[in-house]
């Protein structure tokens, strides 16, 4: 017995030991962020008070909102054959003007479907996922959920729901051709957590890459060597769905850009007042 509970003791210490690796957190703590980020043993919450103005500089949840105002609406929006969302629901949600698309503005690309504009499709998968939005024989409608959160306008419970749905259900990946394990996103507790250690100020993407990739160094092996390197890839992999594709499109940092184009080479970022008023840390 004595040697079974030497064995839990020394189980036990390690697993509330700080580690220089995880910035002085401890494995315990690392396990909570990564599977249980809500929860009631993680570090990260969601402060009790998010109050509407916050909430309106949130780009992406203004899209989703919109979106359900339009189905409120219309009653129903009647797909494409390919699936997707007709072209004049596209435009009246890009003309919002919420989340700009380099390529649509530069004039690479014109809106003419869905997949012209990530962020919008984003919005409308995560709300499918979300259990707000229903699709049966080629049109979308609101659930109950979704009918009952137009009518109380309880936009907090609304924020919650779509945030918890693009992180946990909607997979990152999907607007990429990287690797389809869900770097990034499994672990966006802990780059929230770095970014309230750091985010102060200005640094390069590849501050954050870095850091992660000394946390969780088998995410290197999710790569192979191509015309880049493994390292490059995963810098490039984690910046575009960490940052330019989740805590941007959430208004959680901003960018500092060199050019006209996102470039994690280059540019720098800093987290907003937006993060900071949602979010709550119980380690700095």
């Amino acid at each position: 017995m004595k040697d079974l509970d030497d064995i839990k003791t020394t189980i036990l210490l390690r697993d509330n030991s700080p580690v220089e690796d995880f910035l002085g957190l401890t494995p315990i703590e690392i396990h909570h962020l990564l599977y249980n980020t809500f929860g009631e043993k993680s570090l990260i919450q969601f402060r009790k008070e998010i109050d509407d103005k916050i909430l309106d500089q949130i780009p992406l949840f203004r899209i989703a909102e919109e979106y359900l105002k339009i189905i409120h609406r219309d009653k129903q929006i009647k797909l494409t054959p390919l699936g997707a969302l007709p072209k004049k629901i596209m435009v009246e949600l890009y003309d919002k003007r919420l989340i700009l698309d380099e390529n649509i503005e530069s004039g690479i690309t014109k809106l003419w479907k869905e997949e012209d504009c990530i962020s919008i499709s984003s919005a409308r998968i995560t709300l499918e996922l979300a259990g707000l939005v229903k699709k049966i024989k080629g049109k979308l409608s609101l659930t109950k959920n979704g009918e009952k959160s137009i009518q109380e306008g309880n936009r907090l419970q609304l924020f919650k729901q779509f945030f918890k749905a693009f992180t946990d259900n909607f997979f990152w990946g999907f607007n990429d051709n990287y690797t389809e394990q869900p770097l990034g996103q499994l672990g966006w507790g802990f780059t929230a957590f770095m970014l309230n250690k750091f985010g102060d100020q200005e640094r390069q993407f590849g501050f954050y890459a870095a850091k992660f990739l000394t946390a969780f160094p088998k995410v290197i092996t999710f790569f192979s060597q191509d015309y880049l390197s493994p390292k490059t890839q995963f810098y490039n992999c984690y910046s575009l769905r960490s940052f330019e594709r989740f805590f941007v499109w959430f208004g959680f940092v901003t960018v500092n850009k060199q050019k006209r184009f996102l470039d994690f080479d280059s540019d720098t970022l800093k987290k907003s007042d937006v993060f900071d008023k949602v979010f709550a840390f119980d380690k700095i």
